[in-house]
């Protein structure tokens, strides 16, 4: 039988990025500047529209972080950050020596619940302290119901940050996350649809955004013979090397968009009509979501008592990776101290949601393994816990 180690969400290279590396090495331009940077920054914008510029970074978290900057998020403000996301949509918030305040998500999209967030800003303001900045993330790919969300946003005058690092191909209503509020942050770490082996993209409509956080990103240096800084500046552009991996990443993202979805699809097919297991599902057709990671929400009600710890530790022993969901900011010790507003939607999908393997390298093999694991570990932990009960 085959035991080979199947991964949660592994790089899938084109082929054509030892090409675009070596043009970088062969012209000599190895830093921050060069055709590479300038090639994946419009293949972006291209893909993206939606009049959408592109300043590529060394992370997603740099991009997150220039974009408070640029919202001018300083010493003491409060930013609404979504709880049920990756800590790095919240860290930069005290890069900026500013205060999270977590927003729970609604049930349908896993998203930032707009009841919540309309319910947290009147509070904020009631106790004299106006949020500078609100940050809604697409989480697995999923896109947030931003007409919700940034009608709240608009009706109290607070810019919107996108958390867009899983969710590039996604589209809420035609339009690609990234491009729907003030500012997005994209990611191209190893685990994400395309990669860079690490890297990131800051996107905005307005070129005067993208003018500073070019200046900020490349250590914020004054127009002078010498080197002279009138701002604190950051290490934070892309190197030319790299980009050359993302722009051969750029030649496969629609191919890469499908077969993610193609995995979803298939994993739908399989364990759909198994008692117990809810996908993360688009509520609509407005919402076209890339499926980066598929994940299952596990219902211990309805599958004699099996959790989502006792499947992960069934794939894991099995040699398959999966993975708990986000576990909310509001819980995490370093944010204990964070307000949070909301109920314990995100809580719950914690505590019973997991992750499957689907980097779009899965073979039909890997995928065909993973659901009969699954199907193998609830029926002999159903058989174990009534055997038990005789």
């Amino acid at each position: 039988m085959n035991n080979n180690h199947i991964w949660l969400s592994l790089a899938h290279l084109s082929g054509r990025e030892q090409e675009f590396i070596q043009e970088a090495f062969d012209t000599n331009w190895v830093t921050t500047v060069g055709h590479n940077l300038d090639a994946f920054e419009q293949a972006l914008a291209d893909f993206l529209k939606n009049d959408s510029q592109v300043l590529l970074l060394n992370s997603g978290t740099s991009a997150m972080h220039l974009g408070l900057i640029l919202l001018n998020v300083g010493v003491g403000d409060e930013v609404l950050c979504q709880s049920f996301t990756y800590a790095a949509s919240a860290n930069p918030i005290f890069y900026q020596m500013a205060k999270p305040v977590f927003i729970d998500s609604e049930p349908d999209t896993w998203n930032m619940s707009p009841e919540h967030l309309e319910r947290a800003i009147k509070d904020r303001i009631k106790k004299g302290k106006k949020p500078k900045a609100i940050i809604a993330v697409h989480l697995y790919g999923m896109p947030a119901g931003m007409d919700e969300l940034l009608a709240v946003a608009n009706r109290y005058e607070i810019p919107v940050l996108e958390d867009a690092a899983e969710s590039l191909g996604s589209m809420y209503k035609g339009f690609c996350c990234g491009t729907l509020g003030e500012l997005a942050a994209l990611s191209f770490n190893g685990n994400k649809i395309i990669t860079t082996s690490g890297g990131g993209a800051l996107v905005s409509k307005k070129k005067a955004y993208s003018e500073k956080a070019r200046f900020l990103s490349t250590q914020a240096r004054d127009t002078a013979p010498h080197y002279q800084h009138s701002k604190i500046g950051y290490n934070y552009r892309m190197s030319n090397i790299i980009a050359g991996i993302g722009r051969a990443q750029m030649l496969v993202l629609p191919q890469r968009i499908a077969q993610r979805r193609k995995n979803n699809q298939f994993y739908r097919q399989h364990l759909s009509g198994i008692e117990g297991i809810r996908f993360h599902t688009a509520p609509s057709p407005d919402f076209f979501s890339n499926y980066w990671l598929t994940a299952i929400v596990i219902d211990p009600e309805k599958t004699g008592g099996i959790t989502r710890e006792d499947l992960r530790l069934a794939l894991e022993k099995a040699n398959i990776e999966s993975r708990p969901l986000w576990k909310p900011m509001h819980l995490q010790p370093v944010f204990k101290d964070c307000p949070y507003y909301g109920e314990k939607v995100c809580e719950s999908l914690f505590n019973d949601g997991l992750c499957l393997p689907s980097g779009s390298i899965l073979t039909e093999n890997d995928l065909t393994r993973v659901v009969e694991e699954i199907g193998v570990s609830l029926k002999n932990s159903c058989n174990t816990k009534s055997s038990n009960k005789l």
